[in-house]
C-alpha cells in the first residue's frame, strides 16, 4: 500500500492507493492506479505534472488509515499529519519510510481507475526497511469514496 500525494495551485491532496506498480527498469518508470471517485484524481486532473508515492513503516499505520478512510472533499488531511513542501511543491510525508517523486508522462483510462504513468526524478529511502503496512493493514477501513 501507498500513500500518493499531488499539488495544483494552492490544492494538496493525498490518498490511499492499492494500485500501482514498478512497470519499467529501464527507463525507470511506476504505474498509480486513482480511482475516478477520489479527490485526488480530481485534483491531478486539474494539471498536475507529478506525484510523490509514500512508503509507509507499520508504527505509521494511522497515516494510512488517515489518507485511506478520510476525504479531501471533507477534510484537510495535511492538518492532521507532519509533512513538508518537497520537489516540484509536492507535500511529502514526514514519517513515511521512503517515498519518491515522479513526471506524469502519460494517463490511461483503466475502467473505474486511470494510470498515470511516472518517470521518477527525486526521494529519499533508509538503507533497509522494517515491516511496510500492507494491504492486511488497512482491509477493514471505510474509504471516503467508492472506488
Amino acid at each position: 500500500m501507498f500513500v500518493v500525494t499531488t499539488r495544483v495551485g494552492d490544492h494538496r491532496a493525498g490518498c490511499l492507493v492499492g494500485f500501482s506498480s514498478q512497470v519499467s527498469i529501464n527507463p525507470p518508470r511506476f504505474l498509480v492506479g486513482l480511482s475516478k471517485k477520489n479527490h485526488t484524481y480530481r485534483v491531478a486532473e486539474r494539471g498536475a505534472t507529478h506525484l510523490a508515492v509514500h512508503l509507509l513503516a507499520e508504527e505509521h499505520r494511522e497515516l494510512a488509515r488517515l489518507f485511506g478512510s478520510e476525504t479531501g472533499d471533507r477534510v484537510d488531511k495535511f492538518s492532521d499529519c507532519r509533512w513538508s513542501d518537497g520537489p516540484e511543491g509536492l507535500p511529502i510525508l514526514s514519517d513515511a519510510a521512503a517515498w519518491f517523486s515522479g513526471h506524469i508522462l502519460e494517463r490511461f483510462d483503466l475502467g473505474d481507475h486511470v494510470g498515470h504513468l511516472i518517470q521518477p526524478v527525486a526521494g529519499a529511502a533508509p538503507d533497509r526497511f522494517g515491516d511496510l503496512v500492507t494491504f492486511t493493514d488497512v482491509k477493514d477501513l471505510e474509504p471516503g469514496h467508492e472506488a
